[in-house]
């Protein structure tokens, strides 16, 4: 990966976490349950459940379910690529494009948003506690209720659970990178099993017979409407995977090969995406003949089964699989944030603890309550990462033609080649003020309500064409000084 004098680097842009990579231990099937324990998690069920809400046919839903993850998949094999041949993790990578110290407002964004996750994540996952707790002691009622016993919108039960699944995070993540690959190596797959078993006994309730005459659609729909619809659900589905996208180089730094992520990466979406959606519209489907109403949310389902055993199983899977998500897609990316604005003194493990307080004052059970307000969140928390990944992957194969200089991300001498003005690249700055507030601009106007859901692929298109554009009006800022050995 290039010989890496560490003597050389800035101590104010570089510890021990931020360096590159030494060992790579991950295997292809790690990045498979990376993906499995991202997609399998209550946020996860929900955001697929709540496309098939979108009065859509069935067959638009899934042709927009294949489209959108075969487009996450290509950004995130191309994302992989600078933290693979560098070894460093995305705050790191980011310098190349908004120099050394500009860097830190991108990382900044993300991790905010990160925190933001985190706290929904931690939130549905404490939620299935409470439903559990509930079951096993109905006395403890009155104390779920938030309004004549609660504390900044959440009743107490609530956040007794959300702070032992806190609790339980804080605890992984402490243990490092490597606890963190095991945990969800198995986190992923349990939640298959489940789904397996929970699919089968709702199948005997209603005679082995399964129809999805609820989905089809009967009045007939011209073909711009199909495609604004599929295009709608594609824009969410974006959404979604966009802080796993822009984080995927926090991951792919411990590949052992281009190859094993490039695999991993083709398991763990279109196929293994393509078979969790299956499962969640059985599963919702088969609720309504059960239960005489369709339950969007797998722990209702889990819990409306009829033995305790069941439910305390399914609550624990489910809570263990959200827990692998939240780890990988949120924690890990907001440690690495937070330690890169002060390397010298935060740690990886501060810049955890900073993001999982930060968790708890977001009140994040204000922000995931109905599915108005999902598809508001993810729309909002989208705008802002779909311009970052597009401003890098514009820089990174279109203006700098895949040339990186490891040694220079780590450096703050003035001749080097991420410094531009100061340490900052005003190109990529004003390339992000531009489509962020263009996305923005989607989601607060009146006028654009109707194509909201659109702000995150505008925000990425928007991204990528102002920095191609700005830095071919200023192209002296783009000479690749080389570096001095």
């Amino acid at each position: 990966m290039g010989g890496m004098h560490h003597e050389s680097h800035d101590n104010r842009l570089t510890n021990e976490d931020l360096a590159p990579s030494v060992t790579r231990t991950w295997q292809w099937k790690d990045y498979l349950f990376l993906w499995m324990s991202d997609i399998h998690s209550v946020a996860g069920y929900i955001t697929v459940g709540s496309l098939f809400t979108l009065g859509l046919p069935l067959y638009d839903v899934f042709a927009a379910l294949l489209f959108a993850i075969l487009l996450v998949q290509l950004t995130c094999n191309l994302m992989a690529v600078p933290s693979f041949k560098t070894g460093a993790p995305f705050p790191v990578i980011a310098r190349m494009t908004f120099g050394v110290y500009g860097a830190i407002i991108p990382a900044l964004i993300r991790g905010i948003i990160a925190v933001g996750w985190y706290g929904i994540q931690t939130w549905l996952a404490s939620n299935a506690l409470v439903i559990l707790i509930l079951k096993i002691w109905p006395v403890v009622e009155p104390w779920a209720n938030a309004t004549h016993h609660g504390f900044l919108g959440l009743s107490y039960v609530g956040w007794f659970a959300f702070l032992i699944v806190w609790a339980l995070q804080t605890l992984v993540f402490w243990n490092g990178m490597d606890a963190i690959r095991h945990f969800i190596d198995w986190a992923g797959p349990v939640i298959y099993g489940l789904m397996a078993l929970l699919d089968i006994w709702l199948f005997s309730k209603t005679g082995w017979h399964l129809s999805f005459q609820f989905f089809a659609s009967h009045q007939s729909i011209s073909l711009i409407a199909h495609t604004l619809g599929i295009i709608n659900a594609m824009a969410l589905i974006l959404a979604f995977f966009a802080p796993i996208i822009l984080n995927f180089g926090d991951f792919s730094r411990y590949g052992t090969s281009m190859q094993s992520i490039n695999r991993g990466n083709f398991w763990g979406l279109p196929f293994n995406f393509f078979a969790f959606s299956l499962l969640t519209l059985i599963t919702i489907t088969l609720t309504l003949p059960v239960f005489g109403h369709m339950i969007f949310d797998p722990v209702e389902t889990v819990v409306k089964t009829t033995s305790l055993g069941t439910a305390v199983v399914g609550v624990i899977t489910i809570v263990i699989a959200t827990i692998g998500i939240n780890i990988s897609a949120n924690f890990v990316s907001a440690a690495f944030d937070f330690s890169n604005m002060a390397p010298h003194l935060l740690s990886w493990r501060k810049g955890g603890l900073i993001a999982a307080i930060g968790a708890i004052l977001f009140t994040p059970w204000n922000l995931y309550a109905r599915p108005e307000l999902i598809h508001l969140t993810l729309d909002v928390l989208g705008t802002f990462i779909t311009p970052l990944i597009g401003i890098i992957l514009a820089d990174y194969y279109l203006i700098k033609k895949q040339n990186i200089v490891t040694e220079a991300l780590y450096s703050s001498d003035k001749k080097n080649v991420y410094w531009y003005k100061s340490g900052f690249n005003p190109i990529a700055l004003l390339s992000l003020f531009i489509s962020t507030g263009c996305g923005v601009l989607f989601i607060f106007l009146p006028s654009l309500e109707n194509v909201r859901n659109f702000s995150c692929l505008f925000g990425f298109v928007t991204g990528m064409l102002a920095q191609t554009l700005l830095s071919s009006f200023f192209p002296h800022q783009y000479r690749l000084k080389q570096p001095t050995a």
